[in-house]
């Protein structure tokens, strides 16, 4: 069994900054499909308020893993008005309702 997978009452600091280092390497679906099965695992079973904790811990790493990819994408997605305006640089994209 992987450190990763073990019972998340059973981990501990090193393990715990392992994971985090683990969660790293994800692409953004196996983060999201990792936090997927961590929710439906809160939600079906019993369990104590120790391990609850240990898989909110972990659902929190894959939470932060895929927004910092989501951060990525979005700095890396450009406008470019080429049809209009093909001499202005590209810009950012900013979605509807939020200024810069």
């Amino acid at each position: 069994m992987t450190k990763a997978n073990r019972n998340p009452e059973k981990l501990s600091r090193q393990d715990a900054s392992e994971l985090g280092e683990v969660c790293e390497d994800l692409s953004y679906n196996q983060a999201h499909t990792a936090l997927e099965l961590i929710l439906a695992e809160l939600q079906t079973t019993d369990l104590d308020v120790e391990a609850m904790s240990g898989l909110y811990r972990r659902g929190q790493d894959y939470v932060h893993r895929c927004q910092s990819i989501l951060a990525q994408v979005e700095q890396e997605v450009q406008i470019w008005d080429g049809l209009n305006a093909p001499e202005t640089e590209p810009v950012a994209y900013v979605p509807p309702g939020q200024n810069s």
